[in-house]
């Protein structure tokens, strides 16, 4: 494929796992396969993984540039009573005792093209040889196209036409959620709300020539190297090989500034007020950062409505540049209940004065 052939509008990946859940809770469609496009890291196999997962179903993997084309066929052996040859197809594909289920091709595109004759196959026909796919799974396939960056082979247009396509792109906001559900680090997310066009820099990667460079994959990775006993000298190397050269510089500019802006500590133990007030950030980092912190420490009760009080107290911010307060208060609030009916503390926000004027103030303004 040559350009950008993609004829169709972006999808987040969150999107295209309710499509995907959607679609197999209808027997027709679920016997049509789909086909996710991505950059890496956009998270398409784990996606396929969660889909599996909620419907408790069973998910055969094929990671299919580890596999020879045998591998999928199956064996074959010389049937002295029938004078046949026969073909024994693999074990991990599954049987008829398993009615229900996904066969999940992943990077089909990259697959060495004999390879795919066989994955073929199963889109097109729901078989291989001699076997056939059980009518109740679910056949999704995934892989990059060549303007990814990625090893690559051309997709025909009679397969193509087998399949429902998404062009899965990276949206922050998703990112973002799945970062706080996987307790990502504080710092990582406060970076990447400030910056969203570093999430993921493929295009730029490709244009400059370089081998690494940043993906939400990669991102996950940092938050760990963060969030480690490190040295800070191995964190720069670590976060360097991951994220490259440049990016990682500006990383660690603006982390120096969201560490140095607020301490969240020192802040969650001020008494409300003065004190809160002069503890609280004066930079667009700074507040980011903050909110974060804030959200990774509101594990119990009391700091659940001691953040409440330190959100209510935002407008006090001495700062030299307009800071978006109100914007990063609802922002903040909604995070935090969001996580309170997680964790089973929506009875510290309910509670909290501050919450209920919050409440009100969204309630008159229609956006209740």
């Amino acid at each position: 494929m040559q350009g950008d052939p993609m004829n169709i509008p972006p999808v987040s990946i969150a999107a295209a796992k309710q499509a995907l859940i959607e679609q197999y809770r209808e027997p027709m469609l679920r016997r049509r396969a789909s086909m996710l496009w991505g950059s890496r890291g956009v998270g398409k196999s784990s996606v396929v993984r969660q889909v599996a997962e909620h419907f408790e179903v069973p998910l055969v993997d094929l990671r299919l540039t580890t596999i020879e084309p045998v591998d999928i066929r199956g064996a074959i052996y010389a049937d002295d009573t029938r004078e046949q040859t026969v073909w024994f197809p693999p074990e991990f594909l599954p049987d008829q005792d398993q009615p229900e289920g996904i066969l999940f091709l992943d990077e089909l595109t990259a697959a060495d093209q004999r390879l795919q004759i066989s994955a073929y196959s199963l889109i097109l026909d729901r078989r291989v040889g001699n076997y056939w796919l059980p009518d109740g799974w679910q056949v999704v396939a995934a892989g990059n196209a060549a303007y990814h960056g990625a090893v690559s082979h051309d997709m025909g247009t009679a397969l193509a036409d087998r399949m429902f396509h998404f062009n899965v792109q990276t949206v922050i906001d998703a990112f973002l959620d799945y970062a706080l559900a996987n307790d990502l680090a504080p710092e990582v997310m406060a970076y990447l709300k400030v910056r969203p066009d570093k999430l993921d820099d493929t295009h730029s990667q490709l244009a400059n020539d370089h081998l690494v460079g940043a993906s939400p994959r990669g991102w996950e990775d940092i938050s760990n190297v963060i969030k480690s006993a490190l040295s800070e000298q191995a964190k720069r190397v670590f976060v360097q090989g991951r994220i490259g050269a440049a990016n990682a510089a500006e990383f660690f500019g603006v982390l120096r500034e969201i560490q140095a802006g607020t301490d969240v500590i020192a802040l969650l133990a001020a008494p409300p007020g003065p004190q809160t007030a002069a503890l609280l950030p004066r930079t667009l980092d700074g507040l980011y950062g903050m909110l974060y912190a804030l959200l990774a420490a509101a594990t119990d009760e009391g700091r659940m409505t001691r953040s409440l009080e330190i959100l209510d107290q935002l407008p006090d911010a001495q700062s030299a540049e307009p800071l978006p307060i109100r914007e990063a208060q609802t922002l903040a609030m909604e995070l935090l209940f969001q996580k309170a009916l997680e964790r089973g503390l929506e009875g510290a926000v309910l509670a909290s004065p501050v919450y209920h004027r919050y409440a009100e103030q969204r309630a008159a303004a229609g956006t209740g």
